[in-house]
């Protein structure tokens, strides 16, 4: 079947069919002896043929080349783009849009880098409930939906509200929440407006019914989620991690809606915090003094804008925060990726994140542990020779709590490597179960998790993949201290003549017995010999 691309052709090869019945007709005729007056019509009718069959040949070659150009009315044919060209061409497109400004402004709530995930998986993904698009959906977290629905109906039922309300407010939202994930999300816009409702609720359900109790909110005390029963601690767990987290500003309006404020901020950040209380590293209480700023730092609204760079953005933005928020002194600036390479400035991996030695070297070395009383973890004192460390509670939701902390201050860049650099400093110290056994020893650490052996694999582990400057950590001039302190020969001296000959109270006796003989013995040697030149007269 012939492609025709162009009338004329197609007119030209109707006439030349006309023309191949006539010629027939005509050779038909020519052999009767009795026509004489078509002997010159073949030569024409060859003509024609020839013609015929070159344009056919035309035709044929222009239906070929049909895959990769067009005939135009000139006769030429046009080439047309490649598949290949095409998709260049759409990545492009792409990766400029991707790239338009203000793209990655508002981007907090990141997906776990696969170096870090390469750790332990289980740390970063939520076992109970899931929070957010990263993991919504996932079967075996989908029995929470209806325990995230009945919290609604509570809600609801309690304000006396219509849905509308929260979804109305919400897909107000929408572009700024969509806006603080990492990649796209591959959800209408109705699922995830129900999505960020559905979760948002339950979290602020939770919240309240941790400050106030959840009887008063109208759930039965036995009620197998809405309780504080070995569930919940999961579920802390589970809401603490990076990849399961909303938005604060979400909850901020919600919370809004519900109390009949819709402009109040920082109230949820207080919630939040009582509610993720049992997950702090330490068991020392807050002084009043301490509470006070606290809870003034986080009341204030603009402290808590979650556009700005000192924001919380999310719940464990708030709850980090409140790890630090009573640092005295001057912090460390947030980091710049972008720096001179020198050899005393430059970005440490696993081979070169040695702080200070371990724990065991250090005391052979003179050097003394004890604990420091403040509920600031992180605040370690050096002074005339004793290394005063906050004590630090170990529990089995320790080593997930520290692997999100340290990945979100890996990804987020307005941000400070201060619990980074503590872990580090703590790897350093420990590096065997002798080391734990003398921290737990020294009142330094309180482990809840099991053997001694375990905590130290559980330091060993929490940075193996972990990229930080050196240079830039809260307590790197600390740790050049108790290096300089190592390093002097005198004070390891002393320290060998401290753990050889007194370390009890024996050896002590037996010293100073050898002392007091060694002198009556050069005593008597001296007035023997001066006895000897000098006799008595």
């Amino acid at each position: 079947m012939v492609a025709v691309f162009n009338k004329e052709l197609l007119s030209w090869y109707l006439i030349t069919l006309k023309l191949n019945q006539a010629v027939e007709t005509g050779l038909q005729n020519a052999q009767s002896p009795t026509n004489s007056r078509s002997i010159e019509f073949p030569e024409t009718v060859k003509a024609h043929r020839q013609e015929n069959q070159l344009s056919s040949n035309s035709i044929q070659i222009s239906a070929q080349d049909g895959e990769t150009g067009q005939v135009e009315e000139s006769g030429q044919a046009k080439p047309v783009e490649s598949e290949w060209v095409v998709s260049i061409k759409e990545k492009l497109d792409q990766a400029q849009h991707d790239d338009a400004a203000g793209a990655w402004a508002k981007l907090c709530i990141y997906r776990i880098p696969h170096c870090l995930r390469d750790c332990d998986d289980k740390a970063y993904i939520p076992q109970v409930v899931s929070l957010g698009p990263y993991h919504h959906g996932k079967k075996r977290l989908r029995n929470m939906d209806r325990q995230k629905w009945r919290a609604l109906h509570h809600i609801l039922k309690r304000t006396n509200q219509d849905i509308e309300l929260y979804l109305d407010a919400v897909r107000e939202l929408e572009e700024k929440a969509r806006a603080c994930y990492e990649g796209p999300i591959c959800l209408s816009s109705n699922e995830f407006v129900e999505m960020m409702v559905l979760d948002a609720c339950f979290i602020l359900e939770l919240f309240r019914g941790a400050a106030g109790g959840f009887t008063q909110l109208g759930y039965s005390r036995n009620d197998p989620i809405f309780a504080m029963r070995g569930t919940m601690h999961s579920i802390q767990r589970d809401m603490i991690m990076l990849e399961n987290q909303i938005p604060l500003f979400v909850l901020d309006r919600l919370f809004g809606i519900q109390s009949g404020n819709p402009d109040q901020k920082g109230m949820v950040a207080r919630l939040a915090l009582r509610f993720f209380d049992p997950l702090m590293p330490t068991d020392e209480p807050l002084t009043k003094s301490d509470r006070s700023k606290l809870e003034s730092s986080l009341g204030n609204a603009s402290t808590f804008d979650p556009l700005t760079e000192q924001g919380g953005l999310h719940c464990l933005e708030v709850f980090r925060r409140s790890l630090l928020a009573i640092r005295t002194g001057p912090k460390p600036t947030p980091r710049i990726w972008i720096k001179r390479w020198s050899h005393t400035n430059r970005v440490a991996d696993k081979r070169r994140q040695q702080l200070i030695h371990c724990v065991t070297e250090l005391k052979d070395a003179g050097l003394k542990f004890k604990r420091r009383k403040t509920d600031r973890f992180w605040d370690i004192k050096f002074k005339n020779g004793i290394l005063k460390i906050p004590r630090l509670l170990i529990h089995d939701g320790t080593k997930s709590l520290f692997l999100n902390l340290i990945a979100y201050e890996q990804c987020h860049l307005d941000c400070t490597n201060d619990i980074t650099s503590y872990v580090i400093f703590m790897d350093n110290l420990i590096n065997s179960p002798g080391d734990v056994s003398y921290l737990h020893y020294c009142g330094i650490i309180e482990n809840w998790l099991g053997s001694d052996a375990e905590v130290a694999d559980l330091f060993n582990r929490l940075c193996q993949e972990v990229v930080f400057d050196i240079n830039d950590s809260s307590l790197s001039r600390l740790s050049e201290q108790v290096n300089r302190y190592y390093d002097h020969r005198w004070n390891a001296w002393r320290a060998t003549l401290r753990h050889k000959y007194f370390n009890n109270p024996w050896s002590i006796v037996s010293f100073f017995a050898a002392v007091v003989l060694l002198a009556l013995t050069f005593a008597q040697t001296f007035y023997s010999v001066y006895g000897y030149y000098r006799p008595h007269s």
